[in-house]
């Protein structure tokens, strides 16, 4: 399977962001996070970041390219591009079909403005007739706690994510949303989702506030 989730163990920073946090936008020092990346990209040769605004714009990546693309999916059908998405409590969703592969970033506005119905269609577009899904660590729905406004808006988008806490309160699961989303467009599903409040192998903006982030890989 062409796909990896890093967790926080493996790298050079410290404190907060210990130890191998990607993000350049979290307030670690950027020479380990360029030294963090190095490591992955010994391994999996230059790897496309992108700039992750909570939109739905998918870029295109042809080659691989300094100048950042914002978006919150990136698609690849040239063999050899790793393509990577950040996240600390957001689902990393892998997409992987033979014609083409995505990142995409899904977080609770990624599901209401349908980022991954658009991404698949797009790969579809470029020729996809079978996709596969590989579904990573994100928080879960006991611990992903909301406004009850903001509970009646998604769930009233996506029924799957509603949920609560242990005590009681409004919380939105985004994997069970998400994982709606992908059977009703045929998609096979690998679940490798944990929760990353709960496992603290994994950077948690939801748990620590200041903390790194980890990414999910893919590639054709």
């Amino acid at each position: 399977m062409p796909t990896r989730f890093t967790k926080r163990t493996g790298g050079v920073s410290h404190g907060a962001f210990a130890s191998l946090n990607l993000g350049t936008h979290v307030g670690d020092e950027l020479s380990d996070v360029l030294d963090n990346r190095a490591i992955l990209e010994s391994e999996f040769g230059a790897i496309q970041f992108m700039n992750q605004v909570h939109g739905d714009r998918i870029a295109l990546i042809e080659e691989i390219t300094d100048e950042i693309p914002t978006a919150d999916a990136l698609v690849t059908g040239i063999p050899g591009i790793t393509v990577a998405v950040m996240v600390a409590d957001c689902i990393p969703l892998l997409l992987i079909s033979a014609e083409s592969v995505a990142a995409v970033h899904v977080g609770r506005r990624g599901l209401v403005n349908e980022i991954t119905r658009k991404t698949i269609s797009v790969m579809r577009d470029m020729g996809a007739t079978t996709i596969k899904a590989v579904v990573g660590p994100a928080i879960c729905g006991d611990c992903y706690e909301v406004s009850e406004e903001i509970f009646n808006e998604v769930v009233a988008l996506h029924p799957a994510s509603e949920s609560r806490t242990p005590s009681g309160t409004y919380a939105l699961n985004l994997p069970a949303a998400l994982q709606s989303v992908l059977r009703d467009e045929g998609i096979t599903i690998e679940d490798e989702s944990h929760c990353t409040v709960e496992n603290h192998d994994y950077f948690s903006y939801r748990r620590d506030g200041v903390t790194g982030r980890q990414v999910g890989l893919v590639w054709l």
